[in-house]
């Protein structure tokens, strides 16, 4: 059992606040919000740290990713981390964030997160799932226009000072068919963007989602594989996903095709990509996502795709643009503060999504309940009755997997009131994380 955020004391003002009266909508927020504190990984953007330390948290904030052991004592005593890519958040290292409520991953990714674990520790993870949509769909049109006219083989013999001034194997991409594998946030945009330069998109998905535009929704990846010029990769990292293009597929593709993959590392066999690309049965590919990637900038990236054939190789950039990081950051940043000060899990990734609608400033005595218990037969009826003696205004409850999650707004009289159902509610023993929030 887990429990943090105890409301040791109301402070004065609130102790006043119940005799006081506004006509302003109220802003929730935990007990001493002033000593909630977030730890800010792998240098995310200013917007996040801004929107975090003007909510009054104590915001500890690092440009790279720290060492596992570091990471374990960092995060002993916070009550947020926010990361990007390169952070591992273990089972091992969660097992030491005594306080930790929330983390915020500034990507679309949360593979970096052991999700049910942290889910078990009653920790809420949120990610960025639209923000960054365009940046890499954009990045993919000109990848497609770089490999059809073969502009990096090109662009680094001129660097080596030779003038190599070819037609041959160079292609308009208008007419030709770019395959979508994944057709999601990334892929409908990036549908959208080659339609509007005169190319054909068809595309696959395991769920069923509406076209958009012109394009045509195929029944399988075989199919993707053998009609395209261009295939991109936009899926998840999944057991299903892992080695999706290996050597069978690209086998199935057409010659003189190629591959873009900007999704995740393991979704493309590297070893069977270079050999395709080595033999000339792909004209091309582009990658920015690896298996394994280095954890800072500098020498040392190793991979079988260097030097060969007409090969774009990009540092997992195809979100970094100022625009998607500040976006990111708004949207990460903004969803810890409201799931600290106000409890909503909207857009969670490994939680239930529940919110409820803001207590009006001029209601003084009502508190907010939150709680994360395991999602087993009785809870609900264990905390009801311990509410059953009081005003409850609204109340939210919801599951995903083993875990649920609770919300109540009650009238209490006074603030001793709320230290009596703080302390029953946590003595529930299937209790995980009980917080009152004003």
């Amino acid at each position: 059992m887990v429990d943090t955020v105890k409301p040791d004391s109301v402070p004065i003002s609130r102790r006043d606040s119940f005799n006081t009266r506004d006509t302003r909508t109220r802003n929730l927020k935990p007990f001493h919000s002033g000593d909630i504190k977030i730890l800010l990984l792998e240098n995310v953007s200013a917007m996040a740290v801004d929107i975090l330390k003007k909510a009054g948290y104590q915001v500890e904030f690092h440009t790279k990713a720290l060492d596992e052991a570091t990471l374990i004592e960092r995060i002993k005593d916070v009550h947020a981390v926010g990361l990007r890519s390169k952070t591992k958040l273990t089972e091992e290292v969660l097992s030491h964030a005594n306080k930790l409520l929330t983390i915020g991953c500034f990507c679309i990714g949360t593979n970096q997160v052991d999700l049910n674990y942290a889910a078990s520790r009653g920790i809420c993870v949120f990610n960025s799932p639209f923000s960054n949509s365009r940046s890499v769909a954009e990045l993919m049109i000109a990848e497609i226009i770089l490999l059809a006219r073969q502009l990096g083989d090109r662009s680094r013999e001129m660097h080596s000072g030779v003038w190599n001034k070819v037609s041959k194997s160079c292609y308009e991409i208008r007419g030709k068919t770019l395959g979508i594998i994944g057709y999601g946030h990334i892929g409908t945009q990036l549908g959208v963007l080659a339609e509007s330069l005169g190319m054909h998109v068809i595309w696959y998905d395991i769920l069923p989602v509406m076209p958009i535009g012109m394009s045509r929704a195929v029944e399988s990846l075989e199919e993707v594989l053998a009609e395209a010029d261009f295939v991109s990769c936009h899926v998840p990292e999944t057991p299903e996903t892992k080695n999706m293009i290996g050597e069978r597929e690209l086998a199935l593709m057409k010659p003189g095709s190629y591959l873009i993959n900007a999704s995740r590392g393991t979704v493309v066999d590297i070893d069977a990509l270079a050999a395709a690309l080595n033999s000339g049965h792909l004209a091309g590919a582009a990658v920015d996502v690896y298996p394994t990637e280095p954890l800072a900038n500098g020498p040392g990236f190793e991979s079988p795709l260097r030097n060969c054939p007409n090969t774009l190789l990009t540092p997992h950039i195809g979100g970094s643009t100022e625009e998607a990081q500040r976006m990111i950051g708004v949207e990460v940043a903004t969803a810890i503060v409201k799931y600290i000060n106000s409890g909503a899990s909207v857009n969670a990734v490994n939680f239930a999504e529940c919110d409820l609608r803001a207590i009006p400033s001029t209601d003084l005595t009502t508190v907010r309940i939150v709680n994360v218990h395991q999602n087993v037969p009785g809870v609900l009826k264990q905390i009801n009755n311990i509410l059953a003696d009081y005003n409850v205004n609204k109340q939210i409850s919801d599951s995903k997997g083993d875990v649920a999650y609770f919300m109540a707004d009650v009238t209490v009289n006074n603030p001793k009131e709320i230290d009596t159902i703080y302390e029953q509610v946590t003595a529930i023993q299937e209790n995980i994380i009980t917080r009152v929030l004003f």
